[in-house]
């Protein structure tokens, strides 16, 4: 392949798309580069359709690279990049959706879309960058794709739209829109956001796809000068092959099918999922043994015809209902389950469902049930996280488990998958601008949403629970947060949006818009269709329909639980806080942090010192964090001359005193003058090791630290001293000096 370089200005900066330089056996490969930051993406598609698949098989992989960043990463033992981190699945499973609805359907050959970071800058963030690396490479291909499309980002400075904000503007955003698609539609919409009004999203929306227009002629205008001839999906995907027999015999069991739709199928208002399933699986059965004796032929009996209809049901049967599903809403606003376009299934909320946990919510919309579950830790039980891009320690995240029991089936678990971290995301970005400051609410907050039941929308109905949960275990957030899935029935000219969508709904021409909000604005948005994409005008017609199920939504949250539990659960760990002097932290942490595990151990506590002297003590037990702190107040006391200690223990006694301990790791002299008021012979006939006695500061001399004992006592009637104040009373550190200097020197002899 010729090597080309193709320029344009995008938002003020170049963005440089290069082709014929690097993975040339790749079906179509590009680099794009924006700054210093450049994205590879390659596209393959297999030669051979995959046997007996039933879905179009498509991967998108985002592989992390340190190198780019000029980074060396991981365990000590092992500094190769392992399995993907979150950030990496996220940003794979958001690209993923903005290609996936304009390719074919009926492909069944794998196409693989893997981006690679080569390197990166600390200005352009490397997702946009390898969005239009990848939306170029798949348009330049053979690989039949419904583009050109491209994807950027939309953030909200001081009040301002920004498109493509660098990573320090993103830092000040209000907005994180991140959007695929074209001038007149949008496949693909990732969104988290400080509480935005619906108006400021939707010109946000507005201004998205006009940015998309110059960028989407950009890669068109790379295909027309090097772009390969798109295959023939007939010549890719075989239809399959129907005999003048079969196709009438599909039309006469579609013509009997449509009656029993109207008895069974849209006749049941209140029928859950499994009994709809129910109702289709008896349909089926009822065709076939009506029909079974019309398809009879000399070479086939009648449980030869069953046994032939039953296998073209199979082919055509689910894709026929949805697609009926789909009419009656066009035609006459009918939902399977009677509700009307912008009615919600029953909603309920309850809290404090589990006894011992420190805070607890469950949510129910329809058949879809979540339990919520807040687990309130130390500030060192936050999650860090380590990707190519940052190093940052989360003090808040959410996790999402999705068991097959939910949705009535058996199968393997193997731990959380690209649609759990997907899911768990979603819910956990809704949350966080609601969240309290760390320096307000200084716990490591982690939420476990378990789905009870599926049916539309778990992820949505994970950010009530969750709301319902937090609030339950005393965290102070700002307002509620609910969620709602707004779906769309479409044929390509007719569409009707709806409310609150579930199972048959989800079928083709449809869309999964899912929106977070507060009662004062959006917190997040992410949507993905089954279209060739969502017109400016779908998307407006949504909001207010949106809003109106939003706020059904937070009632039902504000009725279960109007406001924050002011008392954390007695089962929650208690924090306290103090603030020490950053010289002293090392004397707290103790070498090789002895004194810091020592209390630990002892107390049964957790203490975290940060940086900027901030000690932060957790324990499930008030009076070991107490003891904790005055242990702490102790280690770092600044001690001055008139300060009294009490009850401090005898640690060593010697010739001309004792030694007292008055703070952890702080020993102050008595010396056997200032032990009593009487004359002293001997140290042992007044003090022993481990006895404990009261002490006031008399002097401070280079480091040095002079106790008294009997400063504290009322001097006695008539007292008179023997010697002179000077005599008596010069420092011991000088009559250690003077000790010293009677003291005979060595005789040294030189050879």
């Amino acid at each position: 392949m010729t090597y080309k370089k193709f320029e344009m200005e995008l938002s003020g900066k170049k963005l440089t798309i290069e082709t014929g330089k690097l993975a040339l056996q790749a079906g179509s490969s590009v680099t794009a580069r924006i700054g210093d930051t450049l994205v590879l993406a390659t596209v393959t598609m297999a030669k051979k359709p995959r046997a007996n698949m039933d879905f179009f098989p498509l991967m998108v992989d985002y592989e992390e690279r340190y190198f780019a960043g000029g980074k060396i990463k991981g365990p000590r033992f092992m500094k190769r990049e392992g399995r993907p981190s979150g950030e990496a699945i996220l940003i794979g499973r958001m690209i993923d959706r903005g290609l996936r609805p304009l390719f074919p359907n009926e492909i069944r050959n794998d196409i693989q879309v893997i981006l690679l970071p080569l390197s990166l800058d600390e200005e352009n963030r490397p997702d946009i960058v390898g969005m239009i690396a990848a939306c170029t490479a798949l348009h330049m291909s053979n690989i039949p794709f419904d583009g050109p499309i491209a994807g950027l980002r939309v953030g909200m400075v001081t009040g301002d739209l920004v498109i493509n904000p660098t990573i320090e503007e993103q830092e000040y955003s209000e907005l994180n829109l991140v959007v695929m698609g074209d001038k007149d539609r949008l496949t693909m919409v990732d969104c988290d956001a400080m509480e935005v009004d619906d108006e400021t999203m939707k010109v946000a929306f507005k201004e998205a796809m006009k940015a998309l227009e110059p960028l989407t002629s950009f890669i068109d205008d790379i295909r027309k000068e090097i772009g390969h001839e798109k295959l023939k999906v007939e010549d890719l995907a075989k239809p399959l092959e129907l005999s003048d027999e079969d196709k009438e015999a599909i039309k006469k069991l579609k013509a009997a099918s449509k009656p029993m739709l109207k008895k069974y199928l849209f006749n049941s208002p209140k029928g859950s999922k499994s009994e709809r399933w129910d109702v289709l699986n008896k349909m089926e059965e009822e065709l076939v043994e009506k029909n079974a004796s019309k398809f009879v032929t000399g070479d086939r009996d009648e449980e030869a015809s069953k046994e032939y209809l039953s296998k073209l049901l199979g082919n055509f049967f689910h894709d026929y209902i949805e697609e009926q599903v789909t009419l009656a809403i066009l035609d006459s606003d009918q939902r399977v389950d009677g509700r009307t376009l912008d009615q919600i299934r029953p909603l309920s909320a309850e809290v404090s469902i589990l006894p011992r946990t420190h805070g607890s919510g469950l949510f129910s919309r329809g058949e879809t049930q979540i339990l919520s579950v807040v687990t309130l830790g130390s500030p060192g039980d936050d999650l860090i996280i380590e990707t190519m891009e940052r190093n940052e320690n989360k003090r808040y995240f959410h996790h999402y488990n999705f068991l097959p029991y939910s949705v009535g089936e058996v199968k393997p678990l193997r731990g959380a998958g690209r649609r759990e971290i997907g899911h768990g995301a979603l819910a956990e970005k809704a949350l966080k601008p609601v969240l309290p400051l760390e320096d307000e609410f200084p716990y490591t907050i982690r939420v476990v949403s378990e789905v009870m039941g599926s049916n539309g929308s778990s992820s949505m109905a994970s950010t009530c629970g969750s709301t319902l949960a937090l609030m339950d275990a005393g965290v102070p957030l700002k307002r509620h947060v609910a969620g709602i899935a707004m779906g769309l029935a479409s044929d390509g000219k007719r569409w009707k949006v709806l409310t609150d969508l579930q199972d048959l709904e989800d079928g083709a021409g449809g869309m999964d818009f899912k929106v977070t909000s507060t009662r004062n604005g959006l917190t997040g948005v992410q949507m993905d269709t089954k279209t060739r994409g969502l017109s400016s005008e779908i998307i407006e017609a949504t909001f207010p329909q949106m809003r109106k199920a939003i706020d059904e939504v937070l009632t039902v949250l504000e009725t279960a639980i109007p406001e924050p539990r002011k008392e954390l659960s007695s089962y929650a760990p208690r924090i306290i806080q103090m603030m020490i002097d950053p010289e002293k932290i090392g004397e707290v942490i103790g070498p090789g942090g002895k004194v810091i595990r020592g209390l630990c151990s002892e107390l049964g506590v957790d203490i975290d010192v940060n940086d900027d002297g901030i000690v932060t003590i957790t324990s499930t037990d008030p009076v070991m964090a107490k003891e904790a702190e005055e242990r702490i107040k102790g280690i770092v006391k600044v001690v001055e001359v008139g300060e009294v200690y009490r009850d401090v223990e005898v640690v060593r006694i010697l010739p001309f005193g004792a030694m007292v301990e008055i703070t952890p790791n702080t020993n102050a002299l008595i010396h056997i003058s200032d032990i009593d008021w009487e004359r002293t012979p001997r140290v042992e006939d007044k003090l022993k090791i481990g006895q404990r006695v009261d002490v006031k500061v008399v002097r401070m001399e280079r480091g040095k630290i002079d106790v008294s004992m009997k400063a504290l006592k009322p001097r006695p009637e008539g007292f008179s001293e023997s010697q002179s104040r000077d005599d008596r009373r010069s420092g011991p550190r000088d009559r250690d000096n003077q000790r010293n200097r009677n003291r005979p020197r060595p005789n040294f002899k030189r050879n």
